[in-house]
């Protein structure tokens, strides 16, 4: 099994909610872009909140429209060694640098984790004083949430730190 490289993350002094997901998928690493598998609810979700076509836009405008908004990604994992895209399939993983989140977004009001495997390292997010949340994860292999409920949790947390309307 090869060693995985995760990707760099999309944040910077402005930032104000950061969303970790767990590991890029297989679709996501090819591209090297987050959530860039089709099927992914991620950019649809956003498009919905913020009234914009981001799954119609090419990858930079999209990081473009997220800086716009404040919100920033980056995964809990820096690498790990994986056979396809499930996070229960994940061995060997190595967090990445979550205690320098404060100095690298002084702006950052809370962290929002997509999904389960996310959050079990809640405890590293939390120990930064920050609200921390966790959503229901974008994959499509969340199946059991509806399109629409996801879109109803991430905007709840979306419009308590001022991202959406």
């Amino acid at each position: 099994m090869s060693r995985l490289l995760g990707l760099a993350p999309v944040l910077d002094e402005n930032t104000r909610l950061l969303v970790l997901g767990s590991f890029p998928g297989v679709a996501s690493l090819r591209a090297q872009q987050y959530y860039g598998h089709p099927q992914n609810h991620f950019w649809k979700i956003l498009g919905a909140l913020w009234q914009q076509p981001l799954t119609e836009m090419p990858y930079p405008e999209r990081v473009a429209a997220l800086r716009a908004h404040g919100l920033g990604l980056w995964d809990v994992y820096q690498a790990c060694e994986r056979e396809g895209s499930l996070d229960a399939d994940i061995r060997a993983a190595e967090l990445n640098d979550l205690a320098s989140l404060r100095q690298r977004c002084p702006r950052l009001l809370a962290i929002a984790h997509n999904g389960g495997e996310s959050f079990r390292h809640a405890k590293h997010t939390q120990a930064l004083g920050l609200p921390v949340y966790q959503l229901p994860s974008t994959s499509p292999a969340n199946a059991s949430w509806s399109f629409e409920r996801k879109r109803a949790a991430w905007a709840e947390v979306l419009r308590r730190h001022g991202l959406a309307p």
